[in-house]
């Protein structure tokens, strides 16, 4: 009996997996290596020098936010692993209104910064780049989400074969951790 053309051996779907995550957690580092080089150039052009008229409320409910995000985007992942469909489609979709929520909050926080120390300043030149960098990391995210809720209500997600949302969810981890450097950086320090 011959095996159907599209079957994938069990082994083989495992030795993908396998490459998928070697690659996302490559990926992973090569990123943080570029938010490490903007942090680090913060620290050495400006050193803690901070202007007080950053909106350090702002900052701190926009990181919030998206660390509420994180949790949502955990429990959609613990739900694709049990197959709670409906679990994860509600939590894929808190997860995409929480990361849009942050970058409304970004844009306010950019509009005000704007005035106060604009991006031809030293300080602008660094708080616009990293947040703007970051905020592109959040919406390449949040598209990376859009399409793996849409593969979920495709059925796409079987036992054992979550993989696309097992890596979107690393990769918004990633995004979040990486805030969690970047608040203290250009809010808290000085």
């Amino acid at each position: 009996m011959a095996a159907h053309p599209q079957a994938v051996h069990p082994a083989h779907a495992r030795s993908r997996v396998t490459v998928n995550r070697v690659g996302l957690w490559l990926f992973l580092l090569s990123e943080s290596f570029l938010f490490t080089a903007l942090l680090s150039s913060r620290y050495y052009l400006l050193r803690t020098h901070r202007p007080e008229e950053v909106n350090q409320p702002l900052g701190l409910a926009i990181t919030v936010v998206l660390l509420l995000s994180s949790l949502t985007a955990y429990r959609a992942e613990a739900c694709a692993i049990h197959r709670d469909l409906k679990g994860l489609l509600s939590n894929l979709t808190a997860t995409i209104a929480l990361g849009l929520l942050f970058l409304v909050g970004v844009a306010l926080e950019w509009r005000e910064a704007f005035h106060f120390f604009p991006p031809h300043t030293a300080y602008g030149t660094i708080f616009f780049t990293t947040t703007g960098i970051h905020a592109f990391h959040v919406l390449t995210g949040i598209i990376a989400l859009a399409f793996v809720r849409f593969l979920a209500r495709e059925g796409r997600f079987t036992q054992g074969n979550y993989w696309g949302v097992e890596g979107v969810v690393k990769y918004w981890h990633f995004v979040d951790v990486a805030w969690v450097f970047i608040y203290p950086t250009l809010y808290l320090v000085s």
